[in-house]
């Protein structure tokens, strides 16, 4: 069975106008995501001893994710404050927490380089520590947001197989230029998101478009982290780029569905 390990941040998200909280954060997500299209998934991470940090370890436990190797430092538990409108996510205050503190040991990455691929994101706090696990000859795939020239991007960017960036502004002209100057660093795949305009893939020999699966939207939060297990799982299971898009796009469509990320 399909094993992917997601290490790096996390965040309750509190919805301010409803009072609602959701477990979260890029990583965490995608393995949740990964479970739910049955493949086995892992979080490594670090909460705080607050009640937050509790609900985060059971709430990622009993959708079946393997969280032995979530750390519980003292202090505060990271969040992040939402607001919902026209079924668009809008983010504002973040605060930290103990995430400020989150470094891999040894052992976190002998762990990691046990499953058959690894996920992070820009947030996720490990970017120096890829090329360890790109020596141990594991995939490496990394969710960079809309940072197209962060300097995360560039210390990252020579270890990742699989980039994944988002932005629905461009035009496909100028993503093309980006995603060829992107591959010729390292990665296998480049992929950028782009909300309802679908997404884009980049192999080095052609770029793949996608469209989107069409369902009503209740809450953005999430959907470009489902896209992302979607294509990976598809990644794993030896598909094809187009169908790699498709089965990230269904995956997103599911999860756009209902409020939270999961």
């Amino acid at each position: 069975m399909i094993k992917i390990a997601a290490v790096g941040d996390n965040c309750i998200d509190v919805y301010d106008r409803t009072g609602e909280t959701f477990p979260g954060g890029n990583p965490v997500n995608v393995a949740v995501y990964i479970k739910r299209m049955n493949g086995n998934s892992s979080y490594t991470g670090v909460v705080g001893t607050d009640d937050y940090g509790k609900f985060m370890i059971e709430a990622i436990s009993a959708k079946g994710v393997d969280t032995s190797h979530i750390k519980v430092l003292d202090g505060k538990t990271a969040v992040t404050h939402v607001e919902i409108e026209n079924g668009d996510r809008i983010l504002g205050d973040y605060e930290e927490g103990v995430m400020a503190d989150f470094k891999l040991t040894e052992e976190d990455i002998d762990f990691l380089c046990s499953h058959d691929l690894v996920v992070t994101g820009i947030w996720g706090m490990i970017e120096s520590e890829l090329h360890k696990i790109k020596e141990r000859g594991v995939p490496v795939a990394f969710d960079f947001a809309d940072r197209f020239d962060h300097e995360i991007t560039h210390k990252a960017i020579p270890y990742v197989d699989y980039a994944f960036f988002s932005n629905d502004s461009k035009s496909d002209e100028e993503l093309h230029e980006f995603m060829k100057s992107i591959k010729e660093k390292g990665p296998r795949v480049v992929v950028v998101t782009r909300g309802e305009k679908g997404s884009i893939a980049y192999d080095g020999n052609e770029f793949t478009k996608f469209g989107i699966k069409e369902c009503e939207v209740i809450d953005s939060m999430g959907a470009g982290d489902s896209y992302i297990a979607g294509f990976l799982m598809a990644i794993l299971e030896g598909k094809s780029i187009l169908e790699c898009m498709e089965k990230g796009a269904l995956s997103s469509s599911i999860t756009i569905g209902y409020y939270g990320a999961w």
